[in-house]
C-alpha cells in the first residue's frame, strides 16, 4: 500500500477553551490534489499551519511522506524535533499564503532565489538561472527586476508561488491564495496552480474557488466547526450534498 503524502489521525488543536479542531481525520494521496472548505472559522487554515508545524497540533498524529509532523518516535517515546530539524522539514513543504508575503525590499528573482541559496546552500548562478525559469513558468519572465510595490496582487501570488517551488517542495500548500486579489486577477493565480496539479504536484489548497475544486481537485473535505462534516469527490459532493450543513453553505457561495 502507498503511503499518503499527508495523513492526519484524529488530530485536536485548541486555543485556550476554543476548540478548533476535534478530532480531524484525513489522507491526501501523492499527486493528489485536495480542497479543504468551509465556513471562516471552521479550523480550515489551522489544519493547513498544523500540516507544517507553523502551528503545534495538540493531540493525534499529522505525518507528511509516512514522517511524523514535529515529533519523532525514539523508544517508544515521542520527541517534538528541533527547531533545525523543523526547518529542514518546512523546506520540503512549500506554503503559499493570502497576503503573498514576499520581502518588499527585494526584487522577484531576489525574492525566489533567497530561500534555496541561504537555507538550501545552493549555487546563486544555478538558482538565479532556476528562478528565471519559475519566472516564466507563472508568466512573470519580463519581471524579474520589479519590486513587490511594482506589481499587482495576482503577479505578487504567482511570484510568491515560484519561491515556494524554488525549494523544490514535495508537497505544496495554499491558504486562501485568491482571498486578498481583486476578481479580475484571481484567474491568473488559479492558472498557475491548475498547470501544477498537472504537472502531479500533490497539493493542499483552502479555497472558496468552488469553480476550481470542481474542475482540479481529487477531493474535498468540508469542515464546520472544527469537525469534517463531509468528503469524497468535489464533482460529487459539490453538486449532491448529503448533509444539511454543507447544503446550506454551498447555497451562500455558489
Amino acid at each position: 500500500m502507498t503511503t499518503p503524502m499527508v495523513e492526519a489521525l484524529g488530530v485536536r488543536k485548541s486555543y485556550g477553551a476554543n476548540h478548533v479542531l476535534k478530532g480531524v481525520d484525513l489522507s491526501v494521496a501523492r499527486g493528489e490534489v485536495t480542497v479543504l472548505i468551509g465556513p471562516s472559522g471552521s479550523g480550515k487554515s489551522t489544519l493547513l499551519r498544523c500540516i507544517n508545524h507553523l502551528e503545534k497540533h495538540d493531540a493525534g498524529q499529522l505525518r507528511v511522506d509516512g514522517e511524523l509532523v514535529g515529533y519523532q518516535l525514539r523508544n517508544g517515546k515521542l520527541y517534538e524535533r528541533s527547531e533545525r530539524e523543523l526547518c529542514t522539514d518546512r523546506a520540503q513543504i512549500g506554503m503559499v499564503f493570502q497576503r503573498f508575503n514576499l520581502f518588499p525590499h527585494l526584487t522577484a528573482i531576489e525574492n525566489i532565489t533567497i530561500g534555496p541559496v541561504k537555507v538550501l546552500r545552493a549555487n546563486e548562478e544555478a538558482t538565479r538561472t532556476k528562478a528565471r525559469e519559475l519566472l516564466a513558468r507563472v508568466g512573470l519572465v519580463d519581471k524579474d527586476d520589479h519590486y513587490p510595490s511594482q506589481l499587482s496582487g495576482g503577479q505578487q501570488q504567482r511570484v510568491a508561488i515560484a519561491r515556494a517551488l524554488a525549494m523544490d517542495p514535495k508537497l505544496m500548500l495554499f491558504d486562501e491564495p485568491t482571498s486578498a486579489l481583486d476578481p479580475e486577477l484571481v484567474g491568473e493565480v488559479l492558472e498557475v496552480m491548475k498547470d501544477l496539479a498537472r504537472s502531479g504536484m500533490t497539493m493542499v489548497v483552502v479555497t472558496h474557488e468552488m469553480g476550481f475544486a470542481r474542475e482540479v481537485a481529487t477531493s474535498a473535505y468540508f469542515l464546520d466547526q472544527g469537525v469534517i462534516e463531509e468528503s469524497g469527490d468535489p464533482r460529487d459532493i459539490l453538486v449532491h450534498p448529503k448533509t444539511e450543513r454543507l447544503q446550506n453553505f454551498l447555497s451562500k457561495v455558489l
